[in-house]
């Protein structure tokens, strides 16, 4: 073949090869934004019931959770996997047992059952403490992670990704903490009552008392609560966030 044709036939191959190519596969984020959205209401809740009639989803998701190669990803990376990888996980384990009242009924839910992430077992507090909690030393966590009950900050419908990681981060801690179900000012009672996860993790946030106030604060600019307030816990809302 005269090398001018054979040319001109690579030049008529090559935008068509380009066409028959496979679309790339959504990133973990973009498909866990996906199933949110489909499967998360705007208040938080979760429709386990429709997640249990149609599971190829959160199958492909749970996929993911446990193939990821955490070694190979940047800090942010890692941090925002594990975010998603943690509300996956819970998720996937109540639809297991699904129908269910409260993760509370599920023995050891938290600290027995194991579960594959990035190629490791290890239990939903594991995962937690030693893949959030410790390396990154950020108290906002704890307004990301959604632990199946209506007492948790309301789950986003938005996965969290690493470019955006922080700015997402700050977004959803204002959102819980100007939340009036979930920090509960009292004027007359001269108080202000929190979710019992201030309590349970007090040494994250560093700030019993006075202190946690102006925690709160730096997040409720246009809500201040009163220094002079007391603080109090009102009882932890263990009944499962479906609807």
């Amino acid at each position: 073949m005269h090398p001018t044709r054979l040319l001109l036939l690579v030049a008529l191959w090559l935008p068509l090869g380009g066409l028959l190519a496979a679309p790339a596969a959504p990133s973990f984020a973009a498909a866990t934004s996906a199933f949110l959205q489909k499967y998360v209401r705007a208040d938080g809740n979760v429709n386990y019931a429709a997640i249990k009639k149609q599971p190829a989803e959160l199958k492909a998701l749970l996929q993911t959770v446990q193939s990821f190669d955490a070694k190979a990803a940047s800090a942010a990376e890692r941090k925002a996997f594990y975010l998603n990888a943690y509300n996956v996980t819970v998720i996937g384990a109540v639809v297991e047992r699904y129908p269910l009242a409260s993760v509370m009924k599920v023995p050891g839910f938290f600290d027995k059952l194991k579960f594959t992430v990035a190629g490791e077992q290890m239990t939903i507090n594991e995962l937690e403490t030693n893949k959030l909690r410790k390396p990154y030393n950020d108290p906002r966590i704890h307004f990301a992670l959604v632990c199946a009950a209506k007492g948790c900050p309301r789950l986003s419908r938005e996965a969290f990704a690493a470019a955006t990681l922080d700015a997402q981060l700050a977004a959803q801690t204002k959102r819980v903490l100007t939340d009036p179900t979930f920090i509960r000012p009292d004027a007359k009672a001269k108080k202000v009552q929190v979710s019992e996860i201030f309590k349970w993790y007090a040494a994250d946030f560093k700030a019993p008392g006075p202190a946690l106030i102006h925690y709160l604060n730096q997040y409720r600019a246009a809500q201040p609560i009163p220094a002079t307030y007391t603080v109090d816990y009102y009882a932890y809302d263990w009944s499962l966030n479906e609807g």
